[in-house]
């Protein structure tokens, strides 16, 4: 092969190998568990995820959030890590705290919803774990906005 042939295939390298750095550190399949998206998203269904700061989540986003140490299914996981919800953005910082749906909330102080938290909901309640039982979920918690729903496992 030539000189110009052993450029092109470097060249080609790089560029595969940077995007995909780049998608491993902005993108993420996750799979959904349980009922509590239904019937937005079902069990098995795997969605892509962008990952964002809280800043660029909208009310109505469905989102990917780490759960709350009292809502994990497997405390203690030998890694460290925290399992992850899928759930819907219900009001993001400065929009009115949803009192009417997440009656933990009313005892609170604050009128919206202060900066650096989100409420999240299920859209299947009875199936849900959610904003109705932690309260507001932190920012540092926040993972990313799910993208490209629905691809079907296998």
């Amino acid at each position: 092969m030539s000189a110009v042939g052993w450029l092109v295939v470097a060249a080609v390298v790089v560029a595969a190998t940077t995007a995909l750095l780049w998608a491993r550190r902005h993108l993420m399949l996750v799979s959904v568990v349980g009922r509590s998206m239904e019937p937005t998203l079902r069990p098995g269904d795997r969605v892509l995820a962008r990952r964002v700061p809280l800043a660029q989540v909208r009310s109505g986003d469905v989102v990917v959030v780490v759960a709350p140490a009292e809502m994990t299914v497997a405390p203690g996981r030998p890694d460290g890590r925290r399992d992850l919800l899928i759930k819907r953005a219900y009001a993001v910082p400065g929009e009115p705290v949803p009192v009417d749906r997440v009656p933990l909330l009313r005892d609170r102080p604050e009128r919206v919803v202060p900066a650096g938290h989100l409420v999240v909901l299920g859209d299947n309640p009875p199936f849900s774990h959610d904003s109705r039982e932690c309260g507001y979920i932190p920012e540092e918690d926040v993972v990313g906005v799910v993208i490209r729903p629905r691809l079907r496992a296998g």
